[in-house]
């Protein structure tokens, strides 16, 4: 049987596992942040500014984070292509694991003045260059060491360990906020979760120690194939089209995660008035069909290509979404069930890194996947929420129109990829890991 159709092998089983699992500490190293934001902007500034003033300068920190991802991810991914995937990968999760155990350790402004948000600020701005190489580099890693039949579901499995690593976020604010009085969170008890996190992904890095080296990157490095110049001036000059493709998809991805998963429980409260509690149970209902979603997405991909899978997605999506907004008010009793379907829809966004790895050659693979996606998540990830806010004093249903744009652009990125990539998905296995 040929290393293109094979099934997966207790390596890939292996290497899938140790990088979805360093994957979701990351993403929730990365996410926790948001969970205690209130605490934090207590406890960073000055105790007489106004309340308008804390919450932007404490959001301020957390945009810092997306801020960062670019440049972060462009560097890493540089180094990516030229020295190995392996290193930079390892390098990612202790670029998250530091900071985040710092953030845990660090003096509040009580005891240092402004040094304390300035620290915590820079604190920050090492996160988003972290998960900048982090989300690229993991799909790539997995996507040259499993068969090229079998990249859907190892792009999707990862897809799915990144979202849970928001959805452990939320299951440890949630134990903390529970099990704490407010003044012991205030006290120190907002502390434990970025140790615990840090603590995680210094154990991650360690696992990942057993990981090795992708073939494909081996392969070039044997045929002295590895980009000859920047790689990022190759992927800018000579890649337009596959930058454009992966940048409108990261949009899809962006506007599913952020509108869908990270907005709408606040709607809801704001909407119809659903208990806090209540969004919450339901939100991490759709987390998890989110992760299922992904997976199914991964396996979709592989057996019927990327433009079924969009088209079909896509619809599904738009159907699902305008259902879940315009009916959760007048069927309140359904809202778990709609919440987890548009959630298992929104799965959709794990066929992305399928269609990202294979849209670049593999010399510059990993610069052209973090360079789209990380310049796009940065633009439309940070935009999305403000967009949807203004458009909200328009239409309370502006997440359902945002949302239905968006998944009509999924279903266009899905005809055009029948179009120009349709020869991607039937390719002999040596044109698919082309160097």
């Amino acid at each position: 049987m040929s290393t293109y159709t094979r099934p997966l092998n207790r390596q890939d089983y292996k290497t899938l596992t140790l990088a979805a699992l360093g994957g979701a500490l990351e993403f929730y190293d990365f996410i926790i942040f948001v969970f205690f934001a209130t605490v934090v902007g207590e406890l960073f500034f000055p105790a007489d500014i106004p309340e308008w003033l804390r919450q932007v300068q404490t959001f301020g920190i957390f945009a810092a984070g997306y801020l960062a991802r670019p440049l972060g991810g462009i560097v890493m991914a540089h180094f990516g292509d030229l020295v190995g995937r392996k290193k930079m990968f390892t390098l990612s999760i202790l670029l998250m694991a530091l900071p985040t155990l710092a953030i845990g350790l660090l003096p509040t402004y009580a005891s240092m003045g402004i040094v304390a948000p300035l620290l915590l600020l820079f604190m920050r701005v090492l996160q988003g260059a972290a998960i900048g190489g982090e989300v690229p580099g993991a799909w790539v890693f997995v996507a040259e060491h499993v068969p090229a039949r079998r990249i859907g579901i190892a792009c999707g499995t990862l897809t799915a360990g990144l979202t849970v690593g928001i959805l452990l976020g939320s299951v440890v604010a949630t134990l903390v906020n529970t099990s704490m009085t407010q003044q012991a969170i205030h006290d120190g008890g907002w502390r434990i979760p970025f140790l615990l996190g840090g603590a995680f992904g210094l154990v991650a890095m360690y696992l990942r120690r057993w990981l090795q080296e992708t073939p494909i990157f081996l392969e070039m490095q044997q045929r002295k194939a590895l980009a000859q110049e920047l790689p990022v001036k190759s992927v800018v000059l000579k890649h337009k089209k596959a930058v454009v493709v992966s940048m409108l998809l990261t949009w899809l991805l962006s506007a599913g995660i952020v509108v869908v998963i990270l907005m709408s429980p606040v709607w809801l409260q704001k909407q119809y008035g659903f208990p806090p509690a209540v969004t919450l149970q339901a939100n991490s209902i759709a987390t998890v069909m989110l992760c299922l979603g992904c997976l199914a997405a991964g396996l979709l991909v592989d057996k019927f290509g990327s433009s079924r899978t969009f088209i079909v997605g896509s619809i599904l999506l738009a159907c699902s979404s305008w259902f879940f907004y315009h009916l959760v008010g007048s069927h309140p009793e359904q809202l778990f069930i709609l919440y987890g379907v548009v959630g298992l829809c929104v799965g959709v966004v794990g066929a992305v890194p399928y269609v990202m790895v294979r849209a670049f050659p593999a010399a510059v693979r990993f610069t052209g996947i973090s360079f789209s996606y990380n310049v796009s998540y940065a633009i439309f990830g940070g935009l999305t929420p403000i967009a949807v806010t203004m458009l909200m004093g328009v239409s309370p249903m502006a997440p359902a129109w945002y949302v239905l744009a968006l998944s009509l652009l999924g279903l266009g990125l899905g005809i055009l990829l029948r179009q120009d990539l349709h020869h991607q998905d039937n390719v002999a296995e040596g044109a698919v890991q082309q160097s």
